[in-house]
């Protein structure tokens, strides 16, 4: 009878060991996701410092490249 109470107390041994395993990983995730939604977050802010830059079509003709000799 010893043996088989020996057994059941290293089962539940084991069963609390996963068990804290997987609230360790489970925490480690959670700061994980954390910590990428707080770059992501950081990402956002520094794109949105930037300057826009101005959008300006060039007019044919005024710059170099503007116009193409096809008769040469």
């Amino acid at each position: 009878m010893e043996h088989i109470t020996m057994d059941i107390s290293s089962i539940a041994a084991a069963a609390s060991v996963n068990a804290a395993a997987k609230v360790q990983t489970e925490a480690s995730v959670r700061v994980l996701k954390m910590a990428l939604d707080m770059q992501g977050d950081s990402v956002l802010q520094l794109l949105e410092a930037l300057p826009v830059p101005a959008q300006q079509a060039p007019v044919v003709g005024s710059a170099a490249g503007g116009v193409v000799d096809t008769w040469a």
